[in-house]
């Protein structure tokens, strides 16, 4: 047991943070003890996807929380049936498997290629995924990313993942070989500063792929669940997956992601794969009242709509401050800084209240609530004007 009085010295020290507790949420702002309110713009990284405590999400909760928990995954539940045919219905996939994060989902996604190439394939296992990519913090997941971070991180790494250039078709066919079983990538790659694959780029990976009978696995961990305008997003680029995770906002704030495949790549076995609480009905409640909000046509037009209100402020701003381009789709965007000052900006914007992300140094990543209201965006916008303009003016000094 420690002996320090400090309060936060019970949590490991992983990662820096700042001193406020939160203690409340609602829509596009957090409280802290202190009674100080923040305009939230990184929603848990893309997690809260209608915002803090959306109503919708806590009296699911609160009404399954009454009739049923989780009854084992060795039995079926009704909520997770419902959801797990909202999923199929609503997308090119046949059947799901449902996880607790998108690591876990992307795990997932990575056992399933190599049982479908152990099946298939002659037993090829190895997976091509993107430079820069990301796909979680497993052992399995950090050496499918290609974060360079994690190069050093926890050796050795797992085998099997050879490393391609996004938007470079010719990058990813000199990689393919007897062992290849499938290719891997984000849509957007988020973390490592909202970098798009180009619809044309997509388009042309899955026609290599079926040309090479590979499975073609789209991780929209970030990109899934209304994220950029349309339900999904390999939509924009009109393909067919054969395996999509989803994680971070399916369950709205909770503890939620799945594994979606079609019926031709989904040859798990018994015993394959499982989990203590995967599809249990209390987070499989929330997935279905996220899905039930963001799945309606008027609802994902209006992140279409707000997500370009978001961009052509961020280009004006950009504009203004003699800063780079705005990369990215509905309300998950880049503003390209050209200088390594992102972490500096957040700082000063959580001082004034506004809480932003840098993924990497030299650019800050939006994710708000997908209901963001334009007036939330103004302020958002006109705090970062005034923060810029202070960042700008110490480094003249400096």
């Amino acid at each position: 047991m420690t002996d320090a009085t400090h309060p936060y010295d019970a949590l490991m020290d992983i990662t820096v943070r700042p001193k406020a507790v939160f203690v409340r949420g609602a829509g596009s702002y957090l409280w802290d003890d202190q009674r100080n309110r923040y305009l939230d713009f990184v929603q848990g990284w893309a997690v809260n996807a209608l915002g803090h405590s959306p109503p919708a999400v806590a009296e699911a909760l609160a009404a399954q929380a009454k009739r049923l928990l989780t009854p084992s995954p060795a039995f079926y539940n009704d909520t997770s049936l419902k959801l797990a045919k909202a999923l199929v219905e609503q997308s090119c996939f046949d059947q799901v498997f449902f996880a607790n994060s998108g690591a876990e989902a992307n795990e997932g996604a990575i056992k399933l290629a190599r049982k479908y190439g152990l099946k298939y394939k002659n037993g090829a296992h190895e997976i091509i995924t993107f430079e820069g990519g990301f796909h979680g913090r497993t052992l399995a997941t950090m050496s499918a990313s290609g974060k360079k971070a994690f190069e050093p991180l926890f050796e050795p790494k797992v085998p099997g993942f050879r490393k391609a250039r996004l938007n470079d078709i010719e990058s990813v066919r000199q990689l393919i070989s007897k062992s290849t079983v499938a290719v891997m990538l984000e849509p957007i790659q988020g973390e490592a500063g909202v970098w798009p694959a180009t619809d044309e780029f997509l388009q042309e990976l899955r026609a290599l792929t079926q040309q090479f009978g590979l499975l073609l696995i789209v991780d929209e961990i970030q990109t899934g669940v209304g994220r950029t305008g349309k339900l999904f997003g390999y939509e924009h680029a009109g393909i067919t997956p054969d395996i999509m995770t989803l994680g971070k906002g399916i369950g709205g704030g909770v503890p939620l992601a799945a594994l979606l495949a079609t019926e031709n790549a989904s040859c798990f076995e018994h015993g394959d794969q499982g989990g203590t609480f995967n599809g249990n009905p209390l987070m499989c409640a929330a997935g279905l009242a996220v899905l039930g909000q963001i799945g309606q046509p008027s609802f994902l037009k209006s992140v279409a709509d707000t997500g370009q209100f978001l961009e052509g402020e961020l280009q004006r701003l950009s504009a203004r401050h003699g800063l780079g381009a705005i990369r990215g789709r509905g309300l998950l965007l880049a503003l390209d800084l050209k200088m390594p000052i992102g972490a500096a900006i957040v700082a000063q914007a959580f001082a004034e209240g506004v809480l932003l992300n840098s993924p990497q140094s030299d650019a800050l990543r939006f994710m708000p609530a997908l209901n963001v209201t334009r007036e939330e965006i103004s302020l958002m916008i006109d705090c970062l004007d005034s923060v810029l303009t202070k960042v700008g003016a110490a480094r003249r000094v400096a």
